[in-house]
């Protein structure tokens, strides 16, 4: 966790904008019979993280996307350890989070429950500035069932998909291969962007978040040594998935999902030159290339350039000054 957040903090000096959220863990993360422990450290780290982050740049001239995001990944809502987390964390560290995270949830009520627990402990222990939006694990068929319910919950601000957990669900239905990514030349193991199940798991996750405007964040890469391998997994959920966001597990996986759910520099490029001529426009119709844009299109190549800023990508000057407040 440690090397997380001085890794979370190099990036934003490199990048000068917040480009990975660390989420602090309490679940994967405890010993057994050590959740109090694991939850104080966890509290003291994100205290102790986000003031020393936030002096690397100026966040208040320069727009939400500079400031850290640090999250913190409790128990499940039915774990004995649940309410001890939220108590612990929330309640004396609420004021450093961005997010909490909650694993497991299998319906709308784990949700609520989530929700009024996070903020009775908010109210209570610190000076949190504003309701903690909720990140939740989808794990089991029960709850890719339900996931349209789930991300339509207004505190719901990221749906992720737990893969492991929801091929284990299936009681050795799904082959293991579908916990892994297969080789570029092998066309025949049902792996997790192949196996039917597991396909129709994270489009429904993709599809539900995109419906509610929320984050849909793709489940991880196990084997964090073979870069080639990630690189593809990252750029399947990006680009045929839906997904715009993806977990680490390690810090040599974070710059190469960084630059596989960039935009390229010619998508950039081709964005910025259609939001300029249409905001000369007044966002009327045009013509650029032969093809015709109106708001439809703009909506599109907008989510390009904010995609491309916040993963650090480079703007043309004529369309930085729509993210970035100019500097004196």
């Amino acid at each position: 966790m440690r090397k997380s957040l001085q890794l979370q903090a190099e990036l934003m000096r490199e990048y000068g904008r917040c480009v990975v959220d660390v989420t602090l863990d309490c679940e994967d993360g405890a010993v057994a019979g050590a959740e109090i422990d694991q939850a104080n450290m966890v509290a003291a780290l994100a205290s102790q993280s986000s003031g020393a982050i936030k002096n690397v740049a100026n966040v208040d001239s320069q727009g939400p996307w500079v400031r850290p995001r640090i999250g913190a990944r409790l128990h499940p809502v039915d774990h004995f350890a649940f309410a001890s987390d939220v108590e612990i964390i929330v309640g004396r560290a609420g004021h450093a989070l961005s997010y909490v995270m909650v694993p497991k949830v299998e319906c709308l009520a784990d949700v609520e429950r989530a929700v009024a627990a996070v903020d009775a402990a908010g109210t209570s222990g610190n000076s949190v500035q504003q309701p903690l939006p909720i990140h939740v694990l989808v794990e089991s068929p029960q709850a890719v069932h339900r996931v349209f319910d789930i991300a339509a919950h207004p505190r719901v601000e990221s749906v992720s998909f737990g893969l492991m957990d929801f091929v284990s669900a299936h009681a050795g239905a799904i082959p293991a291969a579908a916990m892994g990514v297969r080789s570029a030349s092998d066309t025949v193991t049902l792996d997790q962007f192949h196996h039917p199940l597991v396909v129709r798991a994270k489009l429904a996750i993709a599809s539900a978040c995109h419906a509610f405007g929320k984050v849909p964040s793709h489940c991880v890469v196990t084997g964090f040594r073979d870069t080639a391998v990630l690189e593809r997994a990252a750029k399947m959920a990006a680009q045929a998935f839906g997904y715009t966001r993806m977990w680490s597990i390690h810090p040599d996986q974070i710059r190469p999902i960084v630059q596989a759910f960039a935009p390229s520099e010619h998508e950039i490029e081709s964005a910025a030159t259609i939001i300029v001529a249409a905001a000369q426009q007044e966002w009327a119709p045009i013509a650029v290339a032969g093809a015709l844009h109106d708001r439809a299109s703009y909506r599109y190549f907008w989510n390009v350039l904010e995609r491309a800023y916040r993963t650090g990508s480079r703007l043309p000057d004529a369309v930085l000054g729509f993210f970035e407040a100019p500097r004196h």
